[in-house]
């Protein structure tokens, strides 16, 4: 499970999630509690750029990776 997720929901049960497939209003959704709102705001921006950070280079991996295989297939035939 990705480590960022636990954040800001509980982390549902296997049955809660059953429960919640049908729940249309929403009432099982928990929030994690925090004492301090301000330090669960700043926690939950830095996982969301985290997440920004990790698509980006997955993104530029991927673009260097495909760049590389196109030249060698224009340069190789």
């Amino acid at each position: 499970m990705n480590e960022q997720f636990g954040l800001l929901y509980a982390v549902p049960t296997f049955f809660e999630g059953v429960a919640r497939s049908i729940d249309i209003g929403e009432t099982l959704t928990e929030y994690v509690d925090s004492e301090d709102a301000d330090l669960a705001d700043t926690r939950a921006l830095r996982s969301d750029w985290r997440a920004i950070g990790n698509d980006l280079r997955q993104v530029m991996t991927q673009y260097r990776k495909d760049r590389k295989d196109y030249s060698q297939t224009i340069t190789h035939g």
